[in-house]
């Protein structure tokens, strides 16, 4: 009984202890883990001992040497994220060179490439990095002609990148890629009249489109009419020659030869308006009747 005592009195002191023991060695500075993208910024009497930065299991000691011990009392550790981090600045006022008002959205990604610089160069190096970007902006796009804002924002992005990355270099940052991601414009009636060149712009170019169709479906049926006509004047030029050598044929036999004549003589006299059918019956409708051509 007294062994299950002890085990379980000595589980919780352990759950107790390890967490404890563990705590008090990070803050003595015994031991400190370093996670991912981050780097701890050590000072000591208001200046900068020594950077840690290796993922993991880390010992101030062998870095910081005997100093390690007294950062607990009289300095301080900064924990400083390194990852990458995406800024989108909406709504940039710039005047193109015509004196249209502009509005420019800018996306730009950073990440802290100088722990000691980003703590104690700026107050503030956030809002900063986002002022100087936006009068970069300002500065790289103004006064510049209307097709050029809105076509070669890639150059203009390069020439925001190239105006900034000195400065935020300085305040402990390095700049990623920067795009010019919108340029619109503020001014309502000038939107509108862009709106409405662009619609009438839009119908000129579908009536083009349906004139130019048309004109190929005319030349398409011009050409085919055009080989209609010419196969049937060939077959029309041909036509008595084809009839001349098939009568030949048909008297060489004289009695289809007749018969074929009477019937054509049938044909031609009732498709004659002048007619007189000879009935011998007693009613129009019996016996067999006799058809005159008058």
């Amino acid at each position: 009984m007294s062994f299950i005592i002890s085990f379980i009195v000595g589980i919780i002191l352990t759950l107790i202890a390890i967490p404890a023991i563990y705590k008090l060695g990070g803050q003595l500075q015994l031991w400190r883990i370093v996670p991912e993208k981050t780097v701890l910024v050590y000072t000591l009497f208001g200046k900068v001992i020594g950077t840690m930065e290796e993922p993991g299991i880390n010992l101030p000691i062998t870095q910081l040497g005997p100093r390690a011990f007294l950062v607990p009392y009289f300095g301080k550790v900064y924990t400083v994220s390194t990852t990458i981090h995406q800024y989108y600045l909406r709504n940039q006022l710039v005047n193109s060179e015509e004196g249209a008002p502009m509005g420019v959205g800018i996306w730009y990604e950073c990440y802290i490439s100088n722990p000691t610089a980003y703590l104690f160069e700026n107050s503030d190096p956030v809002r900063s990095l986002s002022a100087n970007v936006s009068t970069a902006v300002i500065k790289q796009l103004s006064n510049l002609q209307l097709d050029v804002l809105l076509e070669d924002r890639d150059a203009l992005s390069r020439k925001v990148r190239t105006e900034v990355s000195p400065t935020s270099e300085q305040w402990g940052f390095t700049l990623g890629s920067t795009y010019i991601r919108k340029v619109a414009f503020r001014d309502e009636g000038m939107i509108k009249e862009i709106e409405r060149k662009v619609v009438n712009r839009l119908r000129q170019v579908t009536a083009s489109m349906r004139q130019d169709g048309e004109n190929r479906v005319a030349i398409i049926r011009s050409n085919a009419e055009k080989e209609a006509s010419r196969r049937l004047g060939k077959a029309q030029a041909v036509r008595p020659k084809v009839v001349g050598e098939a009568l030949s044929e048909i008297r060489e036999n004289e009695v289809v030869a007749e018969a074929l004549f009477e019937l054509l003589d049938l044909q031609a006299t009732l498709k004659s308006e002048g007619k007189i059918i000879i009935n011998s019956g007693h009613t129009p409708n019996d016996g067999t009747g006799i058809l005159l051509n008058t």
